[in-house]
């Protein structure tokens, strides 16, 4: 027996001597670099060995290099927390590895929480494990629900306040205090060691003997084959380099790319977003481009804009009654508006941000009370105006094509239900404004944005509207009507109603193109028809039977000749229907899931009362 346990450990040890080639695979396999992917790798054999020791030899304790680097996570040795947090941060980056990660971790939900709970580690001793902490949250929030974790916003949302701003004092609030003088003696001294002229001389010489740059220009053929293949040998079975820290590094930025992912990930997590005390209003700072923060770069100063804007685009965007309670709370921020216009009007701001500002005033326009507030800074406007008409903004780039069409949604939205945004947008100097949008409904290039922008200027600031306007209008006359002949749905609501407004803007063109073209009846019949088969109102058109029985009201009220034209085609009928069946949601534009928005302020059953009235009906 002893001399069976002798051979034995001799055999370890032989196998032991070579296990360096299994580490460097491993080291290799799992993304490791440097001389801690050394130490993780011989830490991780140990810790194998003592598991196998703990149980039975035949039948282990369950272990990977996951389930080690968790192990490590919870332990409560500092240093043996950060192997952890870097080795989990170094698996996240490497697939399949980040997939087995994301799946153990979003399991063991304790270890999540005491993960996030790291994110409260301010000392300076735990900084690197706050941000390795920060960096493994970020990586996890595509995939992660913070309701089952208590508190875990307000920790998230604590990486938002590392960095710390100038001190701006007001003399009327803030007291004056000694400004203190850091020591910087003690780093000094550090910096003299490291670079001092013996470990410079070591470092040469190790660089010179190991890693040799030049080869002998004397060298053979065979000679210099061999230490090629050598070399590839040995950069084969080397250790990689340790990866750099990115630009993503800083704590405001990772929490940031966190709870943008959260919030993409699920509505619950939105939830928690706008019950964090005061976490809106530090998103909102974030999207200024006077920053009061210190110590930041260029570089890290635009990803926290870009991350806030997309944050708040995602939030805006939220559906639903929560969404509208939602967008509320974002916009009594007293700096919001002022923080978007600049970002609109700066010439350094780059296209991405636009971009993200032109979607986000979209989103808030969608609430009436809001559209108006927007209307008081006419630089909001102008600049979107800009973005939609400009001449350079016709490139086909998708970048480009995506900007002018956040822009036009945003304006178009603006123009419902406002006559001073309308007044704004037709005053903007530099563009004839209803000239460019019938060019745009000629071309079809934004027809049913343009279209909806033209309604909205006819129906709110038809006063304003000049002869030059006005011809403008009646050249589309005919391309609208014959759209109307082939469109559905939503792009049918919009034809009709700016058919309705250019029959009451200009009813004489409109008469006239309707006769002379020949198309009276069938248009009347498509009316009609159209009427007939929207019966059911639906979220995606709530306005279509609006827009028709408006348009019936104006032919009639310009000639009530009309009448009797309606009457062959059973109008009549088509109304009775219409009264009968009236709806709630037909007094909104828009649906949100089960949230109205922009409410209409004349009902659809006193419109139908106004065309029964109109066509003779006792």
């Amino acid at each position: 027996m002893v001399l069976g346990q002798g051979i034995l450990y001799i055999v370890a040890g032989i196998f032991d001597i070579f296990s360096f080639i299994l580490r460097r695979l491993l080291i290799r396999r799992a993304g490791f670099g440097g001389p801690s992917g050394v130490k993780y790798v011989n830490l991780y054999y140990a810790y194998v060995f003592d598991r196998c020791m703990e149980g039975a030899m035949l039948g282990p304790k369950k272990t990977n290099l996951i389930i080690f680097a968790m192990d490590y996570l919870k332990s409560n040795s500092p240093k043996m927390q950060l192997y952890g947090l870097k080795m989990l941060h170094n698996f996240l980056r490497k697939e399949p590895l980040r997939t087995m990660v994301i799946l153990e971790l979003t399991t063991y939900t304790k270890t999540v929480a005491f993960l996030i709970n790291m994110l409260s580690w301010t000392s300076e001793e735990a900084k690197d494990i706050r941000s390795f902490a920060a960096k493994i949250t970020a990586e996890l929030a595509e995939n992660l629900r913070v309701v089952p974790i208590p508190g875990a916003m307000q920790l998230i949302a604590s990486l938002l306040d590392t960095v710390q701003g100038h001190n701006i004092k007001n003399p009327l609030l803030d007291t004056g205090s000694p400004e203190t003088k850091q020591d910087n003696l003690i780093q000094q001294v550090g910096r003299n060691e490291l670079t001092s002229p013996v470990l410079k001389w070591l470092k040469q010489m190790v660089l010179y003997c190991l890693i040799p740059r030049d080869e002998p220009t004397n060298m053979d053929e065979q000679n210099s084959h061999i230490l090629r293949c050598w070399r590839k040998i040995a950069k084969h079975w080397s250790v990689p380099e340790e990866e750099p820290s990115t630009d993503q590094d800083l704590s405001p930025v990772q929490g940031m790319l966190i709870l943008e992912r959260l919030a993409t990930f699920d509505l619950e997590n939105c939830i928690e977003i706008s019950r964090a005390t005061g976490l809106i209003s530090k998103i909102v700072e974030f999207t200024s481009n006077r920053t009061a923060m210190k110590n930041i770069g260029e570089t890290h100063e635009t990803l926290l804009k870009r991350s806030s804007l997309k944050l708040l685009a995602r939030l805006a965007s939220t559906k639903g009654k929560f969404g509208v309670t939602l967008r509320q709370k974002i916009t009594e921020h007293l700096f919001l508006w002022s923080n978007l216009a600049e970002i609109l009007d700066n010439r350094g701001s780059s296209q991405e941000l636009r971009e993200l500002t032109a979607e986000l005033i979209r989103n808030f326009a969608m609430d009436g009370n809001v559209s108006n507030e927007i209307g008081h800074i006419p630089m909001i406007i102008s600049r979107l105006m800009h973005a939609f008409l400009s001449q350079g903004a016709s490139s086909s780039a998708d970048s480009d094509q995506l900007l002018r069409m956040n822009a036009g949604q945003a304006l178009a939205l603006l123009a419902m239900e406002s006559v001073n945004n309308c007044l704004v947008m037709l005053a903007e100097p530099g563009y004839v404004f209803i000239k460019e949008l019938t060019i745009m409904i000629h071309s079809g290039r934004y027809r049913y944005i343009a279209s909806s922008l033209l309604q909205n200027m006819c129906m709110h600031a038809q006063s304003e509207l000049g002869n030059s306007d006005l011809k403008e209008i009646s050249y589309i006359t005919r391309e609208v009507l014959e759209g109307i002949m082939d469109a559905e749905g939503t792009e049918l609501e919009v034809l009709v109603g700016l058919s309705s407004q250019i029959c009451n803007v200009v009813p004489d063109d409109f008469a006239r193109e309707l006769e002379h073209g020949q198309i009276k009846e069938r248009f009347i019949k498509r009316l009609v028809n159209a009427l007939n088969s929207n019966m059911i109102p639906t979220s995606h058109s709530p306005g279509i039977r609006r827009v028709i029985v408006e348009h019936v009201i104006y032919m009639m009220e310009c000639n009530p000749g009309n009448a009797d034209c309606f009457n062959k085609y059973l109008m009549m009928e088509a109304l009775l229907k219409v009264e009968r069946t009236t709806s709630r949601a037909e007094n909104y534009r828009f649906f949100s899931d089960d949230a109205g928005l922009m409410e209409h302020s004349v009902p659809l059953s006193a419109l139908v009362s106004r065309a029964n009235e109109l066509m003779g009906r006792e």
